[in-house]
């Protein structure tokens, strides 16, 4: 959620990808999901507490459940932009950037229960909510008639309290305490400000050198709910964090030679155990990495597999999982991105194939699920998903570990090739879920040839031929299924070709080849099956002599 401040004695966190479900029966339906807004233009910014995720778009608010499903909306607002809800989810605030307002939701009821007209401060943008104290980034692009403004919103009528102005553009806003962090979008270098607002007015507690910092092309930025310690989020330097009394840089989450997309969100988890960022990827979409607060280790990326581009700043956390907004701007489609169990520690799947297998045999995939303490998992379902060449999937059933995290599978490859087994743990209320695929090369099953019959005959006379195909151990012929046949002769003009017509395979593998040699001479019958998808190739021949003319 852009420039949003965790309520409460909470801190800050999410961002990553996963699945939070006691797996002790069947795998739950977990794992990252995106949700199409439909009948919009356009999104902003994301909100999410109370069971809700608020999401502001062009011409109103949509609420999602937990598990990204749509269940309502409220229509008819002026252009709606930033967000900013109560730990509670039940009031709801947005800046009404095409009417100058501040509109109150009640969440329940889906109704605007309060206005607070803001007219001579242009375009309110950006919020920031911190008990009654709402902290509003306002103003125009390309201008510098901006600035930050401060309403009590326990009061009937909150009266605007100016904090900054002649800022450019509508600046990003968050507060906590006694302070407000601040700094400007499209204007580079960008220089933070930080301001005490203990008093009225407000003093300008000092000024980040852009600069000096490499501070350039400003995405978003957040708070700690104390107000002692600020992120500001940019392209060029990352994910920075600042001592906001004394103005020094204390961290750095991540390091920008690690980062393949640019820092393009940032949001704090509820327990301040974690720091979710988020970036815009490169040419395979939007990821999302979470780091522990404390000693900045990176503890999960998350990829979204998805051509839609991040919306700046849209970044939330509810619960154990994160939402952000994706703009799939070729189609002017707007999606919810969810992912689950993005801060819980990181459980592990490994799969490896025992044998080299072979089509239509069964063979054992042997594989493990471990958790990070280091327990036993027990009894967990784990889903098993084949994919073929062709790309048709099927669900292995009945994978559970033993109470050691191990497992065994068992199955039959129908063809050959290269196929694919994916293993999926849903996680639980503790371990985040976990995935991996292992790749086989399939053989394809083993067949043979035998042809029987006559070592001579007579030109101008029917010659039969018989034979069988087998495949090793109790496997059926490819029936139906067809016999090449090409007869060569030779004799004193000559040698000469032919391919006979296809031969059909019966079920039990046997076939009949006919044919009536025309002149005398030596002749070899080349029989080959060609194989398929499951069955491999297989050749014999049989050599006749041919009495008669030519000869």
């Amino acid at each position: 959620m852009r420039f949003r401040t965790v309520i409460g004695s909470v801190l800050a966190s999410t961002i990553a990808a996963a699945v939070g479900l006691v797996a002790t029966t069947a795998p739950a339906a977990a794992r990252d999901t995106i949700t199409l807004i439909q009948g919009v233009t356009g999104v902003v910014d994301t909100a999410a507490a109370g069971g809700r995720v608020f999401v502001s778009a062009n011409d109103r608010i949509v609420i999602a459940d937990t598990h990204g499903t749509l269940t309502g909306s409220i229509t008819g607002l002026a252009s709606p932009t930033g967000l900013a809800v109560t730990p509670d989810g039940n009031r709801v605030y947005v800046a009404l950037s095409g009417s100058n307002e501040i509109a109150e939701i009640d969440a329940a009821a889906l109704t605007v229960v309060r206005r607070i007209n803001l007219a001579g401060y242009p375009s309110p943008t950006n919020l920031s909510l911190d008990g009654d104290q709402l902290w509003v980034g306002y103003g125009i692009k390309n201008d510098f008639v901006g600035g930050i403004l401060g309403l009590d919103l326990s009061l009937a009528a909150p009266t605007p309290v100016q904090v900054a102005n002649r800022m450019y553009g509508a600046p990003l806003v968050a507060g906590a305490g006694n302070t407000v962090f601040t700094a400007e979008a499209g204007i580079n270098p960008a220089s933070p400000r930080v301001y005490d607002v203990s008093t009225i007015p407000a003093t300008l507690r000092g000024v980040i050198d852009g600069a000096d910092n490499d501070l350039s092309n400003l995405t978003d930025l957040t708070i700690t709910p104390d107000g002692t310690r600020a992120v500001s989020v940019f392209a060029t330097a990352g994910f920075d964090v600042w001592d906001t009394a004394t103005l020094a840089k204390v961290r750095s989450y991540g390091s920008r030679a690690d980062a393949p997309g640019a820092p393009g969100a940032i949001a704090l988890s509820p327990d301040g155990a974690h720091v979710a960022t988020a970036f815009y990827g490169t040419s395979y979409g939007p990821y999302a990495e979470v780091y522990n607060a404390d000693t900045g280790v990176k503890t999960m990326q998350a990829q979204m597999i998805h051509k839609g581009d991040l919306v700046t700043g849209s970044l939330s956390v509810l619960g154990d999982d994160l939402y952000a907004l994706l703009n799939d701007w070729p189609y002017n489609r707007y999606y919810l991105w969810r992912v689950e169990g993005a801060v819980l520690p990181t459980s592990t799947l490994s799969l490896s194939a025992s044998t080299s297998p072979t089509a239509l045999d069964p063979f054992t995939i042997t594989g493990q699920l471990a958790v990070p303490d280091g327990s036993a998992p027990g009894a967990q379902p784990i889903e098993i998903t084949r994919t073929l060449p062709s790309g048709a999937t099927a669900t292995l059933s009945g994978v559970t570990t033993a109470a050691d995290g191990s497992f065994v599978v068992t199955d039959t490859p129908p063809v050959g090739g290269s196929v694919s087994y994916t293993a999926v743990w849903d996680g639980s209320a503790a371990f985040r879920w976990s995935q991996t695929t292992t790749t086989v090369n399939v053989a394809q099953h083993p067949t043979s040839l035998v042809v029987t019959g006559p070592t001579t005959a007579n030109a101008g006379k029917p010659l039969t031929l018989t034979g069988r195909m087998s495949t090793a151990g109790n496997v059926p012929t490819p029936a139906p299924g067809s016999i090449v046949v090409y007869r060569v002769y030779t004799n004193k003009s000559g040698s000469v070709g032919a391919e006979l017509p296809l031969v059909p395979l019966a079920a039990d593998g046997s076939f009949t080849i006919t044919d009536t040699p025309p002149v005398g001479g030596q002749y070899t019958y080349h029989v080959r099956f060609d194989g398929d998808a499951t069955y491999g190739y297989a050749y014999t021949s049989r050599d006749v002599t041919i009495r008669g003319a030519g000869s």
